[in-house]
């Protein structure tokens, strides 16, 4: 019983320290940090990108290559993911957790399962939510466009995640490669702007549905990134009397109780 304690003890330190390592990486703010997340979302966008020359590619042996590693780098980030998480049960109600095992079963097993690498467009509207997105924009001198940046992101993921869709569900096995694409990007254009010209229709019920869907959730996007670029800059600032979080960039008093402001300016 001694000699099995003694033997387990050291893995404990180990595995707190790859632990802490891994939190770093993931949601530190160092150089360091910062630098391995851009990786991964530039490997987020080469997976994309991958995605879209899957039918070019399909025929020859490093299609497989390129898609069992792709598969392998998920594994890894799921397995690193649940090993910071605060607590395994909360991991598992993350809805981007379950969206990367989809993902990895249709690489695991790409002749059984349509391809949905289109998905992990959702790990750039991720990063579009993160801290470490806010920091970079303040660093780089953009704060004012903050929320237009932000906007600019959460459109574009939706459009590319619905065209993916699209692509897949109904493009895929007709007009396989960039020209199914590009049709499927042009019915989601033309359905969230409901331009509506007819001539690109998706048939049956799924096809009404997901047309029914595109316009409800395309055309709040689409508002959200126009109030977005005309409104006024604010600041992000929490009044200390009642908690209103935006205010005008030279407010002196919070426009909802009168408290006085100290919003921080670095002049001009």
């Amino acid at each position: 019983m001694t000699e099995h304690t003694k033997i387990d003890e050291p893995e404990e330190p180990m595995l707190n320290g790859v632990r802490a390592w891994l939190r770093m990486l993931y949601l530190g703010t160092s150089a360091r940090a910062i630098r391995f997340q851009i990786t991964m979302a530039i490997i987020d966008v080469a997976i994309i990108i991958f995605f879209l020359a899957g039918p070019y590619l399909a025929e020859g042996h490093t299609y497989l290559i390129i898609d069992y590693a792709i598969a392998a780098l998920i594994a890894f980030e799921l397995a690193a993911r649940a090993l910071i998480a605060s607590s395994l049960r909360r991991w598992l109600t993350r809805p981007m957790t379950w969206v990367d095992v989809a993902i990895l079963a249709t690489l695991l097993f790409p002749a059984q399962f349509s391809n949905f690498a289109f998905l992990r467009a959702s790990r750039i509207w991720s990063l579009g939510q993160s801290k470490v997105f806010t920091l970079l924009i303040k660093r780089a001198g953009y704060a004012v466009w903050e929320d237009v940046i932000r906007a600019c992101i959460n459109f574009v993921t939706f459009l590319f995640l619905v065209t993916g869709f699209v692509y897949t569900a109904f493009f895929y096995h007709q007009a396989a490669g960039v020209v199914g694409f590009v049709d499927a990007l042009y019915f989601t254009v033309a359905t969230i702007t409901t331009t509506g010209f007819g001539d690109i229709t998706l048939p049956g019920t799924l096809g009404k549905l997901t047309s029914i869907i595109t316009m409800i959730f395309g055309i709040s996007l689409f508002v959200r990134l126009a109030q977005a670029i005309v409104r006024p800059h604010k600041v992000v600032f929490p009044c200390p009397q009642c908690g209103l979080q935006r205010h005008d960039a030279d407010a002196v008093h919070c426009k909802a109780c009168g408290h006085v402001l100290n919003i921080p300016d670095e002049g001009s």
